[in-house]
C-alpha cells in the first residue's frame, strides 16, 4: 500500500491530472479525500503511470459502474484550473486527457486482499498524441487473437470442459502442427534428443523439487491413485532430470540437451485469464541443458543463437534482451555462483549482438536467466524466449557425472524454452500478422475455384497432386457462384486462389489470384512449384552448428 501517493507523483501534467481525479471521484462519491493522501472513503491507494497515461486505484464503498464513471469523467472537466493545488500545468500546456475505462482490481494481486477501483486515464500533450494512440488501439483491436482465431475458426473453449483450458479447431491445430514440426526438426538437426514424459507425477517428486514448499500456490489440488498423491506437472524439469538420472554419465557424454513440447497446468485466476496468452493449460517447447563447468559459457551462447534462428524463421527481427540478477529477499547459491552465471549470461547476449537492460532482483530463487522480448507490428512488447540457470535441482536430485579425474561432479543445468508456450506464441503470430501468415505456415495455402461443376473432376485431380508435393490445399465444389467461393476463401485469409475455368482445364492449367498482388496469371503444376520454391524453403529447419 502506498500511504503518502502525494511522494510519488511525478511533477508533470499527470500528477495534475491524478489530483483533479481524485478531487472529481471524491465530489461524485460524495465523500471526502482531496488530496492523494490515504483518506476518506475515497482514498487512492495506488498510482502508476504508463506511456499513453496513469491510472489510480481508489478503495470505494460503492464499486463503479458505467453511470458513476461518467459522472466522474464529466466532474473532472469542470474543475476550475488550479482546482486540485496549484497551478493547472495540464491546461495550460494544452495537454489532452480523456477518462478511458474502469475495472475492479485485487490489491496487490492478492485475491484474498480489498477489492479496489481503478481507473484509466489516457493522457498526452497534444490532440495528435491522443489520435495517434486510438489509432493504434483500433488496429490492435482488428488484430486482437481472440476476434481473428473466431473469425478464422482456429481454437475455441467451452464451459463444459473448463475456463482457460484450449480447443484447437482443424485449422489452428494445423497451425501448432507446422510450429511444433518445423521445432522439433530443428532441434533434432542441432544435437537435442527428443523425449516425452507423463503429465502427472507423484507427490513426492514435487517435495524433492521443491514446488510443493515455492509454487504449490500456482499448481492444482492433488489426484489421489491407488492412495498416493499424484500432481498435474506445472514444469517438466523433474522428468528431464529423472532420464538423465536413469543412466551413468561420463564428461565424455555431455553435453546433453533433453527436449520436449511438454504440457503443464498452472492455476491462474479466472479474470487473469486472456484468449491464448493467459490460460491454465499450455505446451512448452522446453529443454533442459546438461553439461560441465567448462561447457556451460558455450552452451549458453549457442542457446541464446538457436532461439534467435528460431525466432527470426517466423519473421521476427525487433528483440530486446533483459539479463535477471539474484533476488534480494529469496534465493540459494553462493554469490560467487551468481555472479559467475550472470557474467555467463551477459557475454552470451552481447555475443549474439544484442544490447540488454538488467532486471535488478528478477532472477528466479534457483538462477539468473535470460528473457528475450520482441515486438510485433506494432511494436508492442511480447515474452518469449527464457534461458534460466539453475543452482537448485542438480543438487536436490543428485545429478552427477565422472569426471576426467575418475571423481563424480554435479552438472551444471540450463532451462530454455523458445517459443514460451506454444499457446502465446500463436497468439503472438495472429496478432502480429493479422491472420494472415507467412504461405509456410498458413494453414491453407491454396484455395482451389471450379468455376462450374464440369471443372471438379479436372481440380479433384488438380488438388492431389498439389497435395502430393506437399501442398495445404482446399477446393469448394459447392454449386454457387464463382464470386461467392473467391469471398468465402478470401474471408478465410487464405493467401492463393487457383480459378479454373474452360480454359485452364484444357490447358492443364489454372489462374493464380494473389490476396496481396492480385493476378499473377495462368500457371502449370510446374511453373507454380518453380514459383513458391524460396516460399517452401523457408519451412525447412537447419542445422546452424
Amino acid at each position: 500500500m502506498v500511504n503518502n501517493l502525494e511522494n510519488n507523483f511525478k511533477d508533470d501534467f499527470k500528477n495534475d491530472l491524478a489530483k483533479k481525479l481524485v478531487l472529481a471521484v471524491s465530489l461524485v462519491m460524495g465523500c471526502s479525500g482531496e488530496t492523494v493522501q490515504e483518506t476518506g472513503p475515497s482514498r487512492m491507494v495506488n498510482f502508476q503511470m504508463s506511456e499513453e497515461g496513469f491510472y489510480c486505484d481508489f478503495n470505494l464503498d460503492t464499486p463503479l459502474h458505467p453511470a458513476l464513471f461518467d459522472r466522474i469523467a464529466s466532474a473532472m472537466k469542470e474543475l476550475d484550473p488550479g482546482a486540485a493545488g496549484g497551478p493547472d500545468r495540464a491546461l495550460e500546456s494544452g495537454v489532452v486527457y480523456e477518462l478511458d475505462h474502469f475495472s475492479g482490481v485485487y490489491e496487490n494481486g492478492d485475491a484474498n486482499g480489498r477489492m479496489l477501483q481503478r481507473i484509466y486515464v489516457l493522457a498526452f500533450d497534444s490532440k495528435e498524441g491522443l489520435d495517434a494512440y486510438k489509432a493504434l488501439v483500433n488496429e490492435a483491436s482488428l488484430r486482437d487473437h481472440k476476434i481473428l482465431g473466431a473469425q478464422m475458426r482456429l481454437f475455441s473453449s467451452s464451459e463444459d470442459i473448463g475456463q482457460g483450458l484450449v480447443l484447437w479447431n482443424p485449422k489452428g491445430a494445423m497451425i501448432r502442427y507446422l510450429l511444433e514440426q518445423f521445432a522439433q526438426a530443428a532441434h533434432i538437426l542441432n544435437d537435442y534428443q527428443w523425449v516425452y514424459t507423463p503429465h502427472i507425477g507423484k507427490a513426492e517428486l514435487w517435495k524433492r523439487s521443491g514446488h510443493l514448499d515455492f509454487y504449490k500456490d500456482s499448481m492444482y489440488s492433488p489426484i489421489v491413485i491407488d492412495e498416493e498423491e499424484y500432481y498435474l506437472k506445472p514444469m517438466n524439469c523433474p522428468f528431464h532430470i529423472s532420464i538423465y538420472n536413469n543412466e551413468a554419465h561420463s564428461y565424455r557424454d555431455l553435453p546433453v540437451r533433453l527436449a520436449e513440447f511438454g504440457t503443464v497446468y498452472r492455476y491462474e485466476l479466472s479474470g487473469a485469464l486472456n484468449g491464448l496468452t493467459r490460460v491454465r493449460g499450455f505446451t512448452q517447447d522446453d529443454a533442459h541443458i546438461i553439461c560441465t563447468p567448462e561447457q556451460i559459457e558455450e552452451e549458453v551462447a549457442n542457446a541464446l543463437k538457436f532461439s534467435l534462428y528460431i525466432l527470426r524463421s517466423f519473421g521476427f527481427e525487433n528483440f530486446s534482451a533483459y539479463v535477471s540478477t539474484r533476488p534480494k529477499v529469496k534465493s540459494i547459491g553462493d554469490d560467487s555462483d551468481w555472479e559467475m552465471a550472470t557474467g555467463i549470461l551477459k557475454k552470451a547476449v552481447v555475443s549474439s549482438g544484442l544490447e540488454y537492460k538488467l532486471d535488478e532482483g528478477g532472477g528466479a530463487f534457483y538462477g539468473p536467466k535470460i528473457d528475450l522480448k520482441l515486438k510485433d507490428a506494432l511494436n508492442r512488447e511480447w515474452q518469449c524466449s527464457t534461458i534460466q540457470f539453475d543452482f537448485n535441482l542438480p543438487t536436490r536430485f543428485e545429478m552427477s557425472y565422472i569426471g576426467r579425474d575418475g571423481s563424480r561432479h554435479a552438472p551444471y543445468m540450463v532451462h530454455r524454452a523458445l517459443f514460451g508456450s506454444l499457446e502465446r506464441f500463436t497468439a503472438l503470430l495472429i496478432e502480429h500478422y493479422k491472420g494472415e501468415f507467412p504461405f509456410w505456415f498458413t494453414p491453407v495455402q491454396f484455395g482451389i475455384v471450379p468455376i462450374k461443376p464440369s471443372h471438379d473432376f479436372y481440380c479433384k485431380e488438380l488438388a492431389g497432386t498439389l497435395k502430393n508435393l506437399g501442398f495445404r490445399v482446399n477446393a469448394d465444389y459447392d454449386d454457387i457462384n464463382m464470386r461467392n467461393k473467391i469471398k468465402n476463401f478470401e474471408l478465410e485469409k487464405i493467401p492463393f486462389l487457383l480459378i479454373v475455368g474452360d480454359k485452364e482445364m484444357q490447358n492443364r492449367t489454372f489462374s493464380v489470384r494473389s490476396r496481396k498482388g492480385g493476378d499473377l496469371g495462368a500457371m502449370d503444376v510446374s511453373e507454380l512449384c518453380v514459383y513458391f520454391r524460396d516460399e517452401v524453403e523457408k519451412g525447412k529447419p537447419k542445422c546452424i552448428f
